[in-house]
């Protein structure tokens, strides 16, 4: 069912942490407009996992207000090994990454002993290169690669700082050999499979295929989970166009992607992006640092609501919250804040009316005549009937600027997948037999919910029955 929280066409996405975990930030959360929690696999544990996914479907029970959850999980990582004590890396030193412990390593002739750290990635000296950059820890250490051999891989620091424990490394424009749906992966989605999540994002995507990998492991489960393809390396943006056409969601995780490319790059990469899942009728999200200054301050910066605001703008589906909400100390402010942005842009979008793309098939030229009337009358409302969420993200894919998409399905599943959907507002009701009773019926639950009053224009994109066959239809009613 629909609740009181006032239409907002951008969606938001929070990841769960210790800072929103509980019963009582959660109802915060849900209740304040989240449409998504999304649940980060990196170092998540299983009984976590199900303890929290029972705890959002109860909390969403509760509040009238079933929200999505999205699964992400770790994909192939490269990380640093354990070290005993932090090393502090200095300009100019020598520093090895050992690949295979145990092998003569050699130190080179040196007369000063080279210090190093081991990697889990065996085979990283076959992927890599001399002269290629090995960043870690979120680009904090940048080191030139100088040899290799089958034990280590030998570095110049470019960038000092302080090296720890298990930090992420990172290989701008290296392909690495890594299965893109790992064992800890498939693991971990079993469970997400089993609590009944909606969602999985499959992180590090270099191309098509891993997708594929991934929807073989979903069909073998009898699974209709939709697939989350983030992308976050060169290899992606190589195959921008492939992966949006076999997933069904894009995220633009701009972490990893902002370390893996010059950031002059990343905001056109963000805009290609948003512009590839535009034409090709995927929804999209755009994530990582939209508030991180919200971490520990309780407002944002001037350069934060911009960057908020530009995603609006691009008519991206989602905006997502990682950091802010997982260990911040103002979660709901953050989650209060992408909410007043997107509002806003979207009234001033509302002055910039455009016309609607278009896409081929005989039932998208139909959407696109609901679009079309629906932007003619500014205070309408689209209706939609859909089982499979299809017709709502037909609709939503033509972006209409003035009508939200009140998408109706008898399915909980597909109720909420469709709030990953940009401007669609999903409510749960069982179709009835005849369409025109269906409608009557939609009608009636709008009334009840204070969606619709007499005197409001309704566009109605669904199927009739004519000639005993079921044909698609666009209709337009004023509510009585």
């Amino acid at each position: 069912m629909s609740t009181a929280v006032p239409f907002r066409r951008t969606k938001i996405i929070f990841t769960l942490g210790p800072a929103t975990e509980s019963e009582a930030m959660l109802e915060k959360m849900i209740g304040g407009g989240a449409d998504i929690i999304r649940l980060n696999m990196a170092h998540a544990k299983h009984e976590w996992t199900r303890t929290v996914i029972r705890r959002i479907r109860a909390v969403s029970a509760r509040l009238n207000r079933d929200v999505a959850i999205m699964m992400d999980i770790k994909g192939p990582e490269i990380r640093t090994g354990d070290l005993e004590v932090p090393i502090e890396l200095r300009a100019g030193e020598i520093f090895d990454f050992t690949v295979r412990p145990g092998m003569s390593e050699g130190n080179g002739g040196g007369a000063e002993e080279v210090r190093s750290v081991g990697v889990n990635y065996q085979d990283l000296a076959k992927d890599i290169k001399v002269g290629d950059t090995v960043l870690v820890d979120n680009g904090l250490l940048r080191l030139e690669v100088l040899e290799k051999n089958e034990a280590r891989i030998r570095c110049r620091v470019l960038i000092a700082g302080e090296l720890k424990s298990r930090r992420h490394i990172n290989l701008p424009g290296v392909k690495v050999n890594l299965p893109s749906f790992t064992e800890k992966d498939r693991a971990d989605s079993t469970v997400g499979l089993e609590e009944g999540i909606d969602f999985l994002a499959l992180s590090f995507v270099r191309e098509a295929k891993d997708i594929e990998l991934l929807r073989a492991f979903l069909a073998e489960k009898k699974s209709r989970v939709r697939i989350i393809a983030k992308i976050e390396d060169q290899s992606a943006i190589a195959h921008l166009n492939e992966i949006v056409a076999a997933c069904d969601g894009l995220m633009v995780a701009r972490g990893d992607l902002g370390i893996e490319c010059p950031f002059e790059e990343l905001p056109v990469i963000q805009r290609q992006a948003v512009r590839a899942c535009l034409a090709q009728g995927r929804p999209v999200i755009v994530a990582t640092h939209m508030l991180e200054s919200m971490i520990s301050q309780p407002v944002p910066t001037r350069a934060e609501i911009t960057d908020v605001a530009n995603a609006v703008y691009e008519l991206a589906d989602c905006v997502m919250l990682s950091g802010e909400t997982t260990i911040g100390k103002y979660p709901l402010e953050c989650l209060q804040m992408l909410d007043i942005i997107s509002r806003r842009i979207e009234r001033e979008a509302d002055d910039e009316w455009k016309e609607p793309a278009v896409f081929t098939g005989e039932r998208m030229k139909v959407l696109h005549s609901a679009v079309v009337l629906a932007n003619e009358l500014p205070n309408s409302k689209l209706i939609t009937f859909t089982r499979h969420g299809f017709m709502a993200q037909g609709l939503a894919m033509l972006r209409p600027w003035h009508s939200p998409i009140l998408a109706f399905t008898p399915s909980a599943d597909v109720f909420r997948q469709l709030r990953l959907l940009r401007a669609v507002e999903p409510f749960l009701m069982p179709l009835a037999a005849e369409p025109d009773a269906t409608i009557e019926n939609a009608i009636a639950l709008l009334r009840r919910a204070g969606r619709i009053a007499p005197g409001d224009k309704i566009v109605i994109a669904t199927d009739i029955v004519a000639q005993d066959q079921l044909v698609d239809s666009v209709q337009l009613r004023t509510v009585r």
